[in-house]
């Protein structure tokens, strides 16, 4: 009897260490994954703000965050002195594949001068055509294109308020109309894909 409760003692001491050697092994995993994912965003920031200052040494980049039409864009965008956009890059968003996500591309076509925002001076205006503004909104996402808009505008205020100015961005549709309307919120500093469906694009096609 004695040899079976110490056989149990040995197998329960047993689990116990396997147990803990388990958990900190799994620990020292997730610190060395975290670690590696926390620097790949740092080397994506990096090399999105070379990319977005377009060999410009005098240039300031200017991260924000905005609501977009699927969940949070991230924008990085690059100021000229004069506060020319030199160019931008969307470290992350959640846009409806097809539709919204082509603002990764839309606003810096070359070819299409009432889309393409390189090289226009920021003012803090900027609004699509349906809004009264100049900027062509990507076709059957226009929800998405009035939240990238913001992110330059929101951007472009950020950029002058470290020059020492005061600047307002243009308040006017929301990013999200009538019963699609979200709170606001901006997140902004200096320097996952969702699935798409018939719904979303519907919603997407109304603000057309």
């Amino acid at each position: 009897m004695a040899k079976l409760v110490s056989s149990f003692r040995n197998m329960a001491m047993s689990l116990t260490v396997i147990t803990l050697v388990a958990a900190a092994a799994l620990a020292g995993i997730y610190l060395l994954t975290q670690a590696r994912i926390e620097q790949q965003k740092r080397d994506a920031e990096l090399s999105a703000q070379q990319s977005v200052l377009a060999g410009d040494e005098n240039g300031t980049a200017i991260k924000v965050a905005v609501d977009g039409f699927g969940g949070k864009m991230i924008v990085m965008v690059g100021f000229a002195q004069d506060g020319t956009i030199l160019g931008y890059k969307i470290l992350e968003h959640q846009e409806t594949p097809g539709l919204g996500d082509k603002a990764t591309w839309w606003f810096q076509a070359a070819d299409k001068p009432g889309q393409n925002v390189i090289g226009r001076q920021a003012t803090g205006q900027f609004k699509v055509s349906k809004d009264g503004g100049d900027v062509d909104a990507i076709t059957a996402a226009t929800i998405s294109s009035r939240a990238f808009l913001k992110a330059l505008n929101d951007a472009y205020v950020e950029f002058k308020a470290q020059q020492g100015e005061e600047v307002e961005a243009w308040a006017g549709a929301s990013v999200m109309t009538g019963e699609e309307a979200e709170p606001d919120s901006t997140q902004i500093e200096t320097c996952g894909e969702a699935e798409p469906n018939e719904k979303s694009k519907e919603m997407e096609a109304q603000n057309e």
